[in-house]
């Protein structure tokens, strides 16, 4: 479970960084910037925060919405596009989003932790944690903040782009997905540097 173990160790404000989206044929790469303040922040909160893939979509709903509605929470959320995917590969499109998150941030962080093995350049000094979301909470709210963000935004595009079934798989290869692709062919928002699309193309 999570802890503030990690935070405890810095000065000033510490904020917790994942993305979501690496993996799928199309939509946006998210990250999310979370602070926590770890002298106001509710057990009752805290309670709610894992890694977002350790959760069930309505946990996750619940999580978002409380980590939105505490005033002890600074958030930032950033997003790399499909073409930008392509244009600078997803490695460092997700870094770019990570860039954006914490600039959307109300005040910037002393530090950011970073869930993952390789450091985004960022304006503040990073600290990457390996499992970082089942280490840390505000890499955990973080994770929970970027995958349901970036899951609404595929139920927009859905509505927009029917026959894929982004309202349920968000965009990952499975067999609903690629056969829209056979089917329709390819929106703006699929990532055309990734391999199915080239085989399916």
């Amino acid at each position: 479970m999570p802890s503030f173990r990690i935070e405890s160790r810095h000065e000033g404000l510490v904020a917790g960084i994942d993305e979501a989206g690496r993996g799928p044929l199309a939509g946006p790469v998210l990250a999310a910037a979370v602070v926590l303040d770890r002298t106001r922040a509710k057990r009752s909160l805290l309670r709610l925060l894992d890694d977002s893939k350790k959760l069930t979509i309505e946990e996750r709903e619940k999580a978002y919405w409380s980590l939105r509605k505490s005033d002890a929470v600074l958030i930032g959320v950033g997003a790399a596009s499909a073409r930008e995917i392509d244009r600078f590969n997803i490695l460092q499109a997700s870094f770019l989003a990570m860039r954006r998150a914490v600039g959307a941030l109300p005040t910037a962080p002393a530090i950011a932790l970073v869930d993952g093995n390789r450091p985004p350049r960022l304006a503040c000094p990073v600290q990457v944690v390996v499992s970082g979301d089942a280490l840390s909470y505000s890499i955990a709210a973080a994770s929970i903040i970027a995958k349901v963000t970036r899951d609404r935004i595929m139920h927009r595009l859905d509505v927009r782009h029917p026959g894929y079934g982004w309202a349920t798989n968000v965009g990952y290869s499975v067999p609903e997905h690629l056969a829209g692709l056979q089917k329709l062919g390819p929106t703006p928002h699929h990532r055309f540097s990734f391999a199915p699309l080239g085989r399916l193309l």
